[in-house]
């Protein structure tokens, strides 16, 4: 059985890279070092009275700090696998990330860590912690009070005072502070002047109890590409689904699909859908729209992605149907059972 969380046990605070802790250098902004000093060092800037209610918390820095763009699923891998060795002796998680692929490394987490009984929290940062008017300190501030929140037992995005469910979230934004978003998923809790609100009823916790422990998954054999991202455009040819669907090394895709789920009216594109399928690739679909759900079937034009067996996402962000699908395709699952899971919810992703 997990050890009961406690507030009195210091929150693990973990620095994978990012522009957070960022340096200037003649090329540019690149990971930087020392991230304990500089990051305590600036939460020593807020006032007398934040700074003595923070909770406690320690520093692990990964072996290779990095800018978030390189990530792959190997690093989604070695992550969540140092969170399930670590996480029972604290009691809560943040995880210090750059923002391009934050919001994918926090739904992959969601499926790896699924049963999770406590805050993992991912945050980062628009601008260095060193740097002008940054929202380093502030973000950081904001995930730790939240990470000591045991009624928080999922897998969240803490930005600009937002709470976020991880697999939910995209960034939106290039250049603003409030730079993350939840299409189709209300806010977790946020920060309210000083303290830190959950809003009931929204958390895991109250909904998708009794999911299995961990599944820490091996993803090497994803990581080199086996899942890939197409996105309908008009005058698409078959030709051109058929050169990346039907290499070897492709397991699995998600298409971005028109609307409410439509696809040309091409025979030969449903028919190489068809063929990838048939091949047991594990295909999915979801609106190019931000906002709302495919459903296969409610114009003709959508048809033809269920007659070639491509499963509906459902109104899942692009990076949590990436992720899933990635997860799924690593289990030891039969064809039936990775498409089963995934039509259901596993970690509050639809």
């Amino acid at each position: 059985m997990p050890t009961p969380v406690s507030a009195e046990r210091p929150v693990l605070v973990i620095y994978t890279g990012g522009t957070l802790g960022m340096v200037e250098t003649a090329r540019g902004l690149v990971p930087g070092h020392d991230i304990e000093d500089r990051l305590r060092r600036a939460l020593a800037d807020l006032p007398p009275g934040r700074q003595a209610s923070l909770p406690t918390f320690e520093m692990l820095e990964t072996d290779r700090p990095i800018d978030s763009s390189s990530a792959t699923p190997g690093d989604w891998q070695r992550l969540a696998a140092l969170v399930a060795r670590r996480y029972r002796q604290h009691a809560g998680i943040v995880i210090l990330h750059g923002t391009d692929t934050l919001a994918w490394t926090a739904s992959s987490l969601a499926f790896q860590l699924l049963g999770l009984d406590r805050p993992v929290i991912l945050t980062g940062a628009m601008r260095p912690l060193e740097a002008e008017g940054s929202d380093a300190a502030a973000n950081v501030e904001a995930a730790l009070r939240f990470a000591v929140t045991p009624r928080l037992q999922e897998v969240a995005i803490c930005f600009a005072g937002r709470l976020l469910r991880g697999c939910r979230t995209r960034k939106w934004q290039t250049r603003e502070a409030d730079a993350f978003t939840s299409p189709n998923q209300p806010m977790l809790g946020e920060r309210v002047d000083d303290e830190v609100v959950l809003y009931p009823g929204r958390g895991l916790a109250d909904h998708q109890r009794g999911a299995p422990r961990f599944e820490l998954a091996d993803y090497a054999a994803l990581d080199a590409g086996g899942v890939v991202r197409l996105a309908l455009w008009p005058g698409i040819q078959a030709w051109q689904l058929e050169a990346w669907l039907h290499d070897d090394r492709v397991r699995g895709a998600m298409l971005e699909v028109w609307g409410g789920g439509n696809l040309p009216d091409d025979p030969a594109l449903a028919g190489a859908l068809a063929r990838a399928s048939g091949e047991g690739k594990l295909l999915a679909a979801l609106s190019q729209c931000p906002h709302g759900p495919v459903a296969f079937g409610g114009y003709a034009a959508g048809q033809g992605l269920a007659d070639a067996g491509v499963l509906s996402a459902d109104d899942m962000t692009p990076e949590a149907t990436f992720t899933k699908l990635v997860h799924l395709l690593a289990l030891p699952l039969p064809e039936e059972e990775r498409r089963r899971r995934f039509l259901m919810p596993l970690a509050g992703e639809r």
